[in-house]
């Protein structure tokens, strides 16, 4: 004989059905796990210049930040003086026109082969297009860095990207640290950098000297010299802030290594080069 179930046991049970189902799903949710929000966008970080580990290091990507170095011809021939030609590029992929002016020059080109050899350093000029220009010639072969250094709205920017020049290339090993250099015009150089740390701000005091006699340089791209420093092994550029009246340079190293550091400065109105291996602990 079939049962009736009495309203109040069927208003019971649908009641603990309920209860099982909403028990369910908490579980499944607990083992699923919330949706994630998407992850932010990471352009990395450019104040006065790009960090890493909260130092001054730049110059690693062809893009960063929004804007992107394309280099209209990366292949050069060994001992040609010929074009090179770039463009900065915005987010949306248009040629930034607008620069500020920065040590005297809205775009600093450096060359540098890997090794560290044949370091140049070079002025180009836009065109109407938004494109920048200059003539190099590279007469050893091999791969090079160029970086465009660079500041827009008031925050620096260095990009690079690697050229080729045809050939063998016969690499050379960083030097060894010297206390005095040989500058490519015969000038003495004194380098003053005691106890170089990593992650502290170091000042880099140069004295030059010409047949031993002092020499006093003229001011050369607002200030009393220009120096780059390049990390050996990855080419980080580092962002070295200048005196305004003498060949002196505060720069912060960011990680223990070698370092090569090349200081131009101004005499009798010629630009001279000099390089030093530094090396940080």
């Amino acid at each position: 004989m079939q049962m009736t179930r009495s309203p109040l046991a069927r208003l019971a049970g649908f009641v603990l059905a309920v209860a099982a189902l909403a028990g369910f799903a908490a579980l499944a949710g607990a083992a699923v796990g919330p949706s994630p929000a998407p992850p932010k966008e990471d352009h990395g970080t450019m104040s006065a210049a790009p960090h890493t580990a909260g130092h001054d290091v730049r110059g690693l990507a062809t893009a960063d930040d929004g804007l992107r170095l394309v280099v209209e011809d990366p292949e050069l021939r060994r001992g040609r003086t010929e074009a090179l030609r770039f463009r900065v590029l915005d987010r949306r992929g248009a040629t930034v026109r607008e620069f500020d002016e920065t040590h005297t020059k809205r775009m600093h080109l450096i060359l540098v082969r890997r090794d560290m050899t044949g370091f140049q350093h070079l002025h180009p000029e836009q065109w109407r297009d938004g494109s920048w220009t200059t003539t190099a010639k590279l007469d050893d072969a091999g791969s090079y860095r160029l970086f465009a250094d660079f500041a827009r709205g008031g925050e620096s920017h260095t990009l690079a990207a690697d050229l080729r020049v045809d050939g063998t290339a016969e690499l050379q090993a960083v030097p060894d640290p010297a206390p005095v250099v040989k500058s490519d015009g015969g000038y003495d150089v004194r380098l003053d950098a005691p106890d170089v740390r990593a992650g502290e701000p170091a000042e880099l005091r140069f004295a030059i000297e010409r047949d031993g006699q002092p020499v006093t340089v003229e001011p050369y791209l607002g200030a009393g010299g220009h120096l780059v420093a390049l990390r050996d092994g990855d080419l980080a550029f580092l962002h070295v802030h200048p005196h305004e009246d003498d060949t002196a340079f505060e720069a912060t190293f960011p990680t223990p290594g070698r370092y090569r550091l090349f200081l131009q400065f101004q005499h009798e109105g010629r630009v001279h080069t000099v390089a030093f291996t530094q090396d940080v602990s």
